[in-house]
């Protein structure tokens, strides 16, 4: 097999020219001001119909760095370039933090129309994804899950939001598109497993179309794994992440009173992550697997986990995938050893998408040497460049 070099920053940003890299250098280091990383979205949000420059600093900044577009239409630039470099696009639409039972029901239509693109072009768009919160409302998914008494409006609201995820699976299903459902906050992820592991039993009895997402930042993340694999009479789907809650889980456990159900250290999630690929890999036969991550340490050791078990680099149902406008060093350098690889590409209105950018902008924040990590390859990819 290929070996496979990170460091690689020729093959890394063949896609991107000159002016791109250094437009992206400059987005990076404003990661480093932390005021404002906190207070730039909301302040964004709040002005963006005010102050019309200010969509289109955004357009040009964040926006283009992790989003494809406003719409599916605008994402086909980015699909055809993340083609040319032989990663798939997942098309994300990231719409959330809404209220209103039209916005839910429009979302639903908006996700299914992601399906049909992915059917109609599964070479290139080879998953689909959702989120159950934009679906339906958080509080109520937070009263469902405590397994609290609904009144009646409750629960035929909440017939709604099951109705929808079952309709999106549905399609899923009759398109042939594999589909993620994204993992979410710990006090509502209870349910969100058991519409997902329904959809499985349902869906996926002769290959696997449903996906979970499992977030090993949590503890006991690969005992559940481990009982779906028993439990479940089906094909299986699992998405493994770190996880993207942390500190809210942490803060919220602390003002509730209730024990932290987050891993005590990273070293601990980084254990729990790779335990989680292996148990993956050992029950392959049953069970398919993306492991969603922008760690060189863990995308290696599920390329030798492969080698170890004498896999194809591009065996049908293991898949690597990062974010769009993160990590291309790990991306397009496994794409180019053969390996399957996909980029999630969020697209939707500047305004309704600022929740993710506002996370995204965090993450390369907060995570230890992410920023001084995507500095450094573009730096030295530029010198080489010049050289």
């Amino acid at each position: 097999m290929p070996r496979i070099d990170f460091n690689n920053t020729e093959i890394a940003f063949a896609h991107k020219t000159n002016a791109e890299l250094r437009k992206a250098r400059l987005l990076f280091k404003s990661f480093n001001y932390p005021i404002l990383i906190k207070y730039g979205p909301g302040m964004a949000a709040a002005l963006l119909d005010i102050i019309r420059p200010i969509k289109t600093l955004i357009r040009n900044t964040l926006f283009a760095q992790f989003c494809g577009g406003e719409n599916i239409e605008d994402c086909q630039k980015a699909i055809d370039g993340l083609k040319k470099g032989r990663i798939g696009t997942i098309l994300d639409y990231s719409v959330e933090g809404e209220e209103k039972e039209h916005v839910f029901d429009e979302t639903c239509q908006e996700i299914i129309d992601t399906i049909h693109r992915a059917g109609k072009n599964r070479q290139d768009i080879p998953f689909s994804v959702f989120k159950t919160t934009g679906i339906g409302r958080m509080d109520l998914l937070t009263k469902v899950d405590t397994g609290a008494a609904l009144t009646e409006a409750e629960q035929k609201e909440f017939d709604k939001v099951r109705s929808r995820f079952e309709k999106i699976c549905g399609q899923a299903s009759e398109h042939d598109v594999k589909i993620f459902v994204d993992a979410e906050d710990s006090w509502i992820q209870e349910i969100i497993n058991r519409m997902t592991y329904d959809m499985m039993k349902k869906y996926n009895t002769k290959k696997t179309i449903i996906y979970n997402t499992i977030q090993c930042y949590r503890t006991g993340s690969v005992e559940h794994i481990e009982n779906v694999i028993k439990e479940l009479d089906c094909f299986i789907g699992f998405k493994v992440v770190r996880g993207a809650y942390m500190e809210k889980e942490r803060e919220r456990a602390l003002k509730m009173g209730y024990k932290s159900p987050i891993q005590p250290t990273k070293e601990d999630t980084d254990k729990e992550y790779d335990n989680a690929l292996k148990v993956c890999i050992e029950n392959r036969a049953r069970v398919s697997i993306c492991a969603g991550t922008h760690n060189e340490a863990s995308s290696l050791y599920l390329v030798e986990l492969m080698e170890q078990n004498n896999l194809p680099v591009n065996h049908p149902e293991i898949w690597f995938a990062q974010l769009l406008g993160m990590s291309d060093h790990i991306s397009y350098n496994l794409a180019n050893a053969g390996y399957n690889v996909a980029k999630y590409v969020p697209y939707g209105p500047i305004k309704t998408v600022l929740p993710y950018l506002s996370r995204r902008a965090v993450e390369n924040s907060s995570v230890k040497g992410q920023v001084g990590r995507e500095l450094n390859l573009i730096n030295i990819e530029l010198r080489r460049r010049h050289a």
